[in-house]
């Protein structure tokens, strides 16, 4: 094993526990997670009752499948507060969804709640390379996001130096990486382009910056993503993972010396992958919809939750814990454009194979009489001829429909004229 894999053993010898130990632990944690939560939230009680289920009938980690899933609706239902399981004057903090397509999910803690978090951030952070000797640039976005907060107890609980910048201010983001010269950021992966580029206009090379480390996640990213990023900046870019309903980021995380999928962090978390048509479970190395459970959350247990992310999961390499493929599309993401299901990350793939075009790119959806149609925005790179974009967006288009099965008009633009996120990126307007 390599120098940060036994640095985070060392620090954690659960990191390094056999498959039967950590099932083992797991077990024990799943019992009493499924028994506090059937005893204390009515939600949970209800359903289990109805599909004439009980912790008790938990003896193996397979019983698991017997218990109905839970899913974002069900949160949403239970607003704001019927998911907590312990009294108000227990929970220390709340996190929400933004709300945008119906009422917010609400998520609650109490203070070891908080504090395994933390520590899963740390251990996350330890993971990616960062030290308590570093200084960490949190630019996700603070407030009832879980993304700011969730980093910047992780980065304190590592002992780190911690730079709650949060998002936006794009000035103030250069300013403050040039003057306080920090080893790690903690970003959404598109924002950090964003930066790349207001970099390059004020004649500063991105790969001369203190940036050592780039810690990524809130919206799925592809590997042509990882090697443009590591490319302007000179880091070692790692995907965090995370969820709201189930903790926040730091549920899983790439180890910077493997970089082949984010390890999932079992003595926390069970994780299960089942077909997204029928629900049924799948062996590990099949792909299907993730599923999750927590095993540590006294305010509000979260109970084999449907993410509608879609992976695999992978044997451990860096750990002996598993791990899962790198998500880049979701059951709900999809787009079925003419009878062809399509993912946003399938299109980013195809655009970041030709040089001359940037990895800002914005796909609109619309109807010509009673069809679909697809238009994609996408940059030019400074400095490429008119020729060579044309020839770039003819290629674009040729690549879409031979490898994607659609046909696609392919809008031009300039540095700049696709509007830059200062979170999760906007990747699809839909004006069907």
């Amino acid at each position: 094993m390599g120098r940060i894999i036994d640095h985070c053993v060392e620090c954690e010898p659960v990191l390094a526990a056999s498959r039967d130990k950590i099932a083992a632990l797991q077990l024990k944690k799943l019992q009493w997670t499924l028994n506090h939560a059937y005893d204390n939230v009515a939600m949970y009680k209800a359903k289990y009752d109805a599909a004439g289920v009980h912790p008790d009938d938990l003896k193996h980690l397979d019983d698991l499948a017997k218990f109905p899933f839970t899913t974002k609706e069900d949160l949403r239902q239970n607003y704001p507060f019927g998911m907590f399981a312990v009294p108000m004057k227990d929970i220390v903090r709340i996190h929400a969804s933004s709300g945008t397509t119906g009422k917010p999910t609400v998520v609650g803690y109490t203070q070891n709640d908080i504090d395994v978090w933390s520590n899963l951030v740390a251990r996350s952070i330890r993971a990616s390379g960062g030290r308590a000797e570093h200084k960490v640039h949190i630019a996700y976005g603070y407030g009832l996001f879980t993304g700011g907060l969730g980093a910047h107890y992780g980065a304190e609980a590592l002992g780190c130096t911690v730079i709650p910048m949060s998002g936006g201010q794009t000035d103030k983001q250069i300013q403050l990486i040039m003057d306080f010269e920090p080893e790690i950021i903690m970003v959404t992966p598109s924002y950090l382009l964003a930066l790349a580029d207001a970099f390059a206009e004020r004649g500063i090379d991105p790969r001369t910056t203190s940036l050592k480390i780039g810690i990524f996640g809130a919206e799925p990213w592809s590997e042509e993503m990882r090697r443009e990023i590591e490319g302007k900046f000179d880091i070692d870019a790692v995907d965090i993972y995370g969820l709201s309903e189930l903790m926040g980021p730091g549920l899983a995380n790439e180890c910077a010396e493997t970089k082949d999928g984010a390890v999932i962090w079992e003595d926390a978390f069970v994780p299960e992958i089942v077909d997204p048509n029928s629900f049924t479970p799948l062996e590990d190395g099949t792909s299907g919809e993730f599923v999750l459970t927590a095993l540590f959350k006294e305010a509000m247990p979260i109970i084999r939750y449907r993410t509608k992310d879609l992976t695999r999961l992978l044997p451990g390499t860096a750990f002996t814990h598993r791990r899962f493929e790198r998500i880049t599309a979701r059951t709900d993401d999809m787009m079925i454009i003419r009878g062809v299901n399509v993912f946003p990350s399938q299109i980013e793939e195809i655009i970041l194979q030709e040089p001359a075009l940037s990895a800002h790119y914005q796909i609109t959806l619309t109807k010509e009489g009673r069809m679909d149609a697809i238009s994609i925005a996408v940059e030019g790179r400074v400095g490429q001829s008119f020729d060579s974009l044309e020839q770039a967006a003819k290629s674009l288009a040729g690549k879409i429909k031979a490898q994607i099965g659609i046909s696609a008009w392919i809008n031009l633009k300039s540095s700049g004229e696709i509007p830059r996120s200062q979170g999760k990126a906007v990747r699809v307007v839909d004006k069907r």
